[in-house]
């Protein structure tokens, strides 16, 4: 075997097929998409309009999940969110821009699940993480 086949052989061992590797890279990508928040800053008044979604993934099984947070004063009644067609859970608020809100979803009245892709985290008075928002 040539020295070019033996960096071949030794490269596949190390790393795995093409296939493989292509798996792991979907595998990283769909994590990285495991929950988002979008933002969408409107003209015509000072506010920002927040898409918070949760993806199915997080709650397969969840009935009903709520938004709780500063801005409804973390009633976990006051946001129920919507389950839309590909099972992903979603809500959106208007937020007045310049501040950070805590928040967390509220999954079958008795899970919290924090939002993987925050803009932070911030520590409760409850031993756990708050995401944070920043509009």
């Amino acid at each position: 075997m040539g020295e070019g086949m033996r960096k071949k052989v030794k490269k596949i061992q190390l790393f795995g097929s093409k296939k493989v590797i292509k798996d792991r890279i979907k595998g990283s990508l769909k994590k990285l998409q495991f929950s988002r928040i979008k933002k969408q800053y409107l003209s015509s008044r000072s506010v920002c309009r927040v898409t918070f979604l949760l993806p199915n993934a997080a709650a397969p099984d969840a009935r009903q999940v709520t938004l709780a947070g500063d801005f409804n004063n973390w009633s976990v009644k006051a946001t129920p969110m919507k389950r839309i067609k590909n099972g992903d859970y979603s809500v959106n608020l208007n937020l007045k821009p310049g501040r950070g809100y805590r928040f967390r979803y509220f999954i079958d009245g008795c899970r919290w699940e924090n939002d993987w892709n925050a803009d932070r985290y911030e520590q409760n008075p409850y031993g756990g993480d708050d995401s944070i928002v920043v509009v």
